[in-house]
């Protein structure tokens, strides 16, 4: 079992620039948050051919509940999430999530 927030990221108005800000600024700020186990992102495509819901979702892992709190805690995610504003103008919806494999 590990614990997973996942951030979807709404449609920003300049692609582009969301982009480069979060590859080049954003992941480097997010990568420091103690405890993380991974950390993954992408662009999201519908499987119907509809336009998705988000424009790319991060998912930031950690081992148990207790680095999850510790992490969503910490200055690196503080700093991380005051980010946020510079780059993501399409919203932002976040959520945690208590993963069990079925394997």
């Amino acid at each position: 079992m590990s614990f997973r927030l996942a951030v979807c990221y709404g449609t920003p108005k300049d692609p582009s620039a969301f982009d480069e800000h979060y590859v080049n600024v954003h992941v480097p700020l997010a990568d420091k948050v103690p405890g993380l186990t991974d950390y993954t992102w992408g662009k999201v495509a519908s499987v119907d051919g509809s336009v998705p819901p988000y424009y790319a979702i991060a998912n930031l892992c950690f081992p148990d509940e207790a680095a999850l709190k510790a992490g969503m805690a910490s200055d690196e995610m503080k700093a991380a999430g005051k980010d946020l504003r510079n780059f993501a103008d399409g919203g932002v919806t976040m959520f945690t999530q208590e993963e069990r494999s079925v394997r």
